[in-house]
């Protein structure tokens, strides 16, 4: 049975590595779901939800919290190369929430003296905030 071999690289080091059935991620054109001996592609990712299933006899998969980045497919090998992941058993949910108020927070400001830079600034921040929490919420217990 052919597999892929998943690597998840930020500037920190690797991230995650592991075979798998299977990877979906959201990339600036919209899902994507990569299984084996998929078409060489290279693609942008957004700011999402990586999905991994990996190569176990049950339904097992790993969640990680992405934020940018470029995916490589190519000879069965998945190479994610991202700002910053996280697994969802590695995110501190608490100060992924105290991110959300606070890019909350300086949305409104940049909104009140109409500073556009800003505004992004905060609402690129404010999505990096949710997507951790949500990811979070896949945790086995």
């Amino acid at each position: 049975m052919a597999y892929l071999q998943v690597n998840v690289v930020t500037p920190d080091g690797i991230a995650f590595q592991h075979r798998a059935k299977a990877v979906t991620a959201k990339t600036t054109d919209g899902g994507i779901t990569i299984m084996p001996n998929h078409t060489p592609i290279i693609v942008p990712l957004a700011i999402a939800d990586l999905i991994v299933t990996r190569v176990t006899d049950e339904l097992a998969q790993n969640h990680i919290a992405v934020n940018g980045g470029i995916m490589e497919v190519r000879d069965n090998i998945v190479n994610i190369i991202a700002n910053s992941a996280e697994r969802e058993k590695d995110i501190d949910i608490d100060r992924a929430e105290v991110a959300k108020e606070r890019a909350e927070k300086r949305m409104a400001e940049a909104r009140d003296i109409k500073n556009e830079k800003e505004f992004q600034r905060a609402k690129i921040s404010l999505s990096k905030a949710i997507n951790r929490i949500g990811v979070s919420k896949n945790r086995s217990n």
